[in-house]
């Protein structure tokens, strides 16, 4: 299987994870910055920190984002390239988006491909101080209570990068029971998630959000991306028990690499090692 070395120690658990109790939740975001609309959404309903994908037709205007590029430095595996604004409305097609807390504040990571209003399909990491939302829209998200996502600085990537917390309950209305993942790098995304589901009998489970990056990509369809550093979205996702009963994930994601190539489709199970980190919500059933 691919690898890629990091600058750190290798921490022996490779799945950082909480238990939390959470809601599906229906936000209306309002115009403004994208950061403060989703934040002011998620409090109002009573979470601070949750996951949700981003709607076909998002538009933002301002709106600036990175990509993934080669680092110039041993400091990192990979890096980010310099930050693009492109000029008008920029429309998303698909994405995902963790919210949580960094530096004390509210913070989000969020991947997507979009269509800017030039007609140029592009991708990447949206710079959540400096995107702004055009119009309101409504999102489908899940908020969590008891545990969430904290960013805290990464030993072995040298990144700060968002990980699973446990917090306070809030008391909120929380309707079932999920879990808060951080996946590491260089073990398969599959392999991870079904061990960790075998091991706590979680045989059914919705996969919420997803956010993160894999050392190129490997489809079901038999389709590869070769370069390493990517940006992922995960569009859908589920583990249901396989043919000899037991967990078996399944995973569509869409994906743009740091040359500029997109793509989007269903990953083959057992190919797909994380490159720096795959943040995801796992429902259990």
């Amino acid at each position: 299987m691919r690898t890629i070395e990091q600058p750190g120690p290798a921490e022996a658990e490779r799945v950082q994870w909480a238990e939390a109790r959470g809601r599906k939740l229906t936000l209306k975001l309002k115009p403004g910055l994208l950061l403060d609309a989703i934040a002011e959404a998620f409090t109002a309903q009573g979470f601070f920190s949750g996951v949700l994908r981003l709607p076909a037709g998002l538009p933002l205007a301002p709106f600036a984002y990175v990509m993934p590029a080669l680092s110039a430095t041993p400091e990192h595996a990979a890096s980010y390239s310099e930050t693009f604004r492109p000029e008008g409305v920029t429309r998303i097609e698909t994405g995902a988006l963790t919210f949580g807390e960094r530096d004390g504040a509210p913070f989000f990571h969020g991947h997507a491909l979009w269509r800017e209003a030039d007609g140029r399909h592009n991708g990447g990491h949206i710079l959540p101080d400096q995107s702004v939302l055009a119009q309101p829209v409504t999102v489908d998200a899940v908020g969590l209570d008891g545990a969430g996502f904290v960013a805290s600085h990464d030993p072995e990537t040298n990144f700060k990068l968002f990980m699973p917390a446990v917090q306070p309950s809030r008391d909120t209305k929380a309707e079932s029971r999920f879990f808060v993942l951080r996946l590491r790098p260089n073990r398969d995304v599959f392999t991870a998630l079904e061990t960790f589901c075998a091991e706590r009998g979680i045989a059914h489970g919705v996969i919420h959000g997803g956010v993160g990056s894999t050392i190129g990509a490997r489809f079901s369809d038999g389709r590869s991306i070769e370069p390493f550093a990517t940006e992922i979205a995960i569009t859908a996702g589920h583990v249901a028990p396989g043919i000899d009963g037991k967990p078996e994930a399944a995973l569509a994601i869409a994906l743009v690499d740091y040359t500029g190539g997109m793509a989007q489709g269903t990953l083959k199970r057992g190919d797909n090692p994380v490159l720096m980190t795959l943040e995801l919500v796992l429902e259990a059933q």
